[in-house]
């Protein structure tokens, strides 16, 4: 997935994009309110749908002017990043592509595929609105800027955009790296005035081109009647209503994901390819550290990685003891699967007494489930489980599913039980147990 960061010229601004891919047709993915063309992408669920799109496409992806490594322009014309985008299609020889626009990137995609129908082989929105305006009061509006300037570069727009991640320190710092390097407080107060003055719903019936349109159900930033309108005046429009709440792909899960790439797969190829993922009966285990956003403010952004250089160094050799395999890391978090739950739950117990002279405490869940294996990463109910046991998990603690406890009978591994509890996205209450010290 690595591709170097270029950049096409409009009228005197330097635009980056980059190309991922080498398919039959072309994808132009029109961000968002953010945009970075390096650090988005690097966010698994980012790379994930790149990964999934370059299957069957050759995807493009650039930063907004004014945004990312884009240049850092203070005024810009809906007119001027329609022309970006046409740049940035002329830089990389696509004659003509998919436009895909998500959220607020969902009205410049309107506008360019309305503006250059000759360029435009079909349109994709994905949680966009046809007007803001339509069901955000002024009042509102002004109260949305002024969060946005006293509190941005902290993952503001987390608990706006992603209200199931708004606790999730390790997705709050994250997204605050990306606010910081995305854009400064004013280029983004600028846009987000830009944006609540377009209104594209005029030129909606003038649209005759393939059309798909993808919303959540729940969306508590873009209401889900705004998709549904989308369809309604769009002539011809596919609508497909997506479950969940969050707006931001980021936060979308697994399933939902693979769902939303389904679907945009059939509109633009006919089919869908997606293999039926290898199944396996595995432990799943989450570790992160407690406390990491207070330990990144006190110590600093070097210390930290540094120390967390040491944190990872301690995983990693205490997973190769234990014959456990590293999935992925993400911020502080790791997580790793094992083929059986007693080693699971010893490697735990090792990670947290080895970090001790670090300073660190982590907090640690673990769940037995049959899990998805998709490409070098792992998916399924059993994920899901794993990571919401470890979210309800205290600092120090080894919590366990139910599952993983009764696998483990005759091991000598001793529980505390601590009672039942909904986990979130989890039907049903589950029962879970903690590791005696």
């Amino acid at each position: 997935m690595d591709s170097g960061v270029k950049y096409a010229r409009n009228d005197g601004t330097h635009i980056a994009y980059r190309v991922f891919g080498d398919g039959p047709r072309d994808i132009v993915l029109i961000p968002g309110t953010l945009s970075h063309v390096e650090l988005y992408w690097e966010f698994p669920p980012s790379e994930y749908l790149l990964k999934r799109f370059t299957s069957f496409a050759r995807v493009i992806v650039f930063d907004k002017r004014g945004q990312g490594l884009s240049d850092r322009v203070a005024e810009q014309t809906i007119e001027e990043r329609i022309g970006d985008v046409r740049a940035v299609m002329d830089a990389v020889g696509s004659g003509k592509a998919t436009i895909y626009g998500w959220s607020e990137g969902g009205a410049m995609s309107l506008l360019f595929a309305a503006t250059y129908p000759e360029r435009t082989s079909g349109l994709v929105l994905c949680g966009s609105p046809a007007a803001y305006k339509a069901y955000i009061s002024q009042e509102q509006h002004e109260a949305r800027l002024k969060l946005l300037d006293e509190h941005w570069g902290e993952g503001v727009l987390v608990p706006i955009n992603a209200p199931s991640r708004a606790n999730d320190e390790m997705f709050l710092r994250y997204f605050g790296r990306l606010e910081r390097a995305s854009a400064s407080p004013g280029a983004i107060a600028a846009l987000v005035r830009a944006n609540f003055a377009i209104d594209v719903r005029p030129i909606l019936p003038t649209l005759h081109l393939p059309t798909l349109i993808l919303h959540r159900v729940g969306d508590k930033t873009v209401p889900v009647e705004q998709g549904r309108y989308l369809a309604q005046h769009i002539s011809g429009a596919k609508y497909v209503e997506l479950p969940g709440d969050d707006h931001l792909l980021q936060a979308f899960e697994q399933d939902v994901l693979d769902r939303l790439i389904d679907e945009v797969e059939e509109f633009i190829t006919g089919e869908r390819h997606r293999p039926e993922p290898d199944r396996t009966l595995a432990t799943v285990m989450f570790t992160d550290v407690v406390g990491s956003t207070e330990h990144a403010s006190r110590l600093g952004d070097r210390k930290w990685h540094e120390l967390l250089s040491g944190y990872y160094a301690a995983v990693r050799k205490e997973l190769g003891t234990f014959r456990g395999r590293e999935v992925k890391t993400a911020g502080d978090g790791v997580l790793s699967m094992f083929d059986g739950p007693a080693r699971a739950i010893r490697c735990a117990c090792a990670i947290r007494e080895r970090v001790k002279p670090l300073g660190l405490q982590v907090r640690t869940g673990l769940h037995t489930g049959e899990c998805e294996m998709i490409s070098d990463d792992v998916g399924g109910i059993a994920v899901h489980i794993g990571a919401r046991v470890a979210s309800t998990a205290k600092p120090s603690e080894v919590l366990v599913s139910s599952t993983v406890r009764d696998l483990v009978a005759g091991s000598g591994i001793k529980f505390t039980d601590r009672g039942l509890h909904p986990l979130k996205g989890i039907p049903d209450e589950w029962r879970l147990f903690a590791v005696q010290q």
